[in-house]
């Protein structure tokens, strides 16, 4: 019998293609991918409910199963077998409900981390990362390491505490975020001067976009500490408006692809990534598919390079 060919066009679309294990409490892998297709968080542009599924239909095209991988730059062959990545499929989500939609995701990342798996977590609106972060205190002094054009640093929105805008200062109220380093940070009154006042208080290390464009990934990656247990959050529209348009909060003068992968790269070098999201792809504003391509290729490099350093 002919072996099977396996067309990305073929089958159900799971992440790259990879073996679906919707039940968490038999979870058997090293990276577990995970969706949340949630936007309630969302003030104007919603929509990225939708990302997940769109992410892994454009993924589709880079699944290589067990043979993994081959980066040219680097000459290795990055997520092959014996490594496991499984699509665990999506957090059940709860019209309307913050509270309980909240709750599914935080007990989800938690039976992820117990079962020894590494959560990448696909969103959904940036208020995401506030559940997931909540499901990281088993982790002490956690460094926090964000993508994004904006701070999220906002308060509470007409009283609102759990929006897109503020996942960065409801992670510095919890007792187990360490340091902060906020890369890409641009846009003329995305945020109010009061809120980068506190966030430097914090203690955050924040890199505008246009510092970035002057500085080598090294030199990014030389101010974040070595050794340490890190938890990074990308949204989409850290990058340029000219490859990721499909988002809710576009901003022209973001990263470029390499650049910022290649920041990505080193911080899997430089100690244990514990968790990961990639935030914010609102597919229907990008009808050319190049946003959720960008997501789908950031998490799988991203992905390959962690397991890379771990072996």
């Amino acid at each position: 019998m002919q072996e099977k060919v396996n067309l990305p066009i073929t089958g159900i679309a799971s992440f790259a293609k990879y073996p679906i294990h919707t039940d968490l409490t038999t979870l058997d892998a090293d990276i577990a991918v995970i969706g949340v297709p949630y936007d309630l968080g969302t003030a104007y542009m919603n929509g990225s409910k939708f990302g997940p599924r769109r992410i892994r239909e454009v993924s589709c095209h880079y699944g290589r199963g067990d043979a993994g991988f081959y980066d040219p730059d680097y000459d290795e062959q990055l997520l092959a077998a014996p490594i496991r990545v499984v699509d665990c499929g999506d957090v059940d989500m709860v019209p309307a409900n913050v509270e309980e939609s909240f709750a599914n995701i935080e007990a989800a990342i938690r039976m992820i981390l117990d079962r020894g798996a590494l959560p990448a977590v696909m969103g959904g609106d940036h208020s995401i990362t506030i559940p997931v972060a909540r499901a990281l205190d088993r982790f002490k002094d956690l460094v926090v390491i964000q993508f994004d054009a904006h701070l999220d640093w906002t308060y509470a929105a007409g009283g609102q505490k759990y929006t897109n805008g503020s996942p960065m200062r409801r992670m510095s109220e919890m007792s187990h975020i360490g340091d902060m380093f906020q890369i890409g940070i641009r846009g003329l009154g995305s945020s109010r001067r009061s809120d980068f006042e506190d966030a430097r208080k914090y203690g955050s290390t924040i890199i505008t976009a246009r510092q970035a464009s002057k500085m080598t990934p090294d030199e990014v990656l030389a101010l974040i500490p070595d050794g340490a247990q890190y938890y990074v959050t990308i949204d989409i529209d850290g990058y340029d408006l000219s490859i990721a348009s499909g988002v809710g909060s576009p901003s022209p003068g973001g990263l470029s692809y390499n650049w910022e992968t290649e920041v990505l790269e080193g911080i899997a070098r430089k100690g244990e990534v514990v968790a990961f999201d990639m935030v914010e792809v609102a597919p229907q504003y990008d009808p050319t598919g190049v946003t959720p391509r960008v997501a789908a290729m950031t998490m799988l490099d991203f992905m390959g390079h962690i397991m890379l350093n771990r072996r």
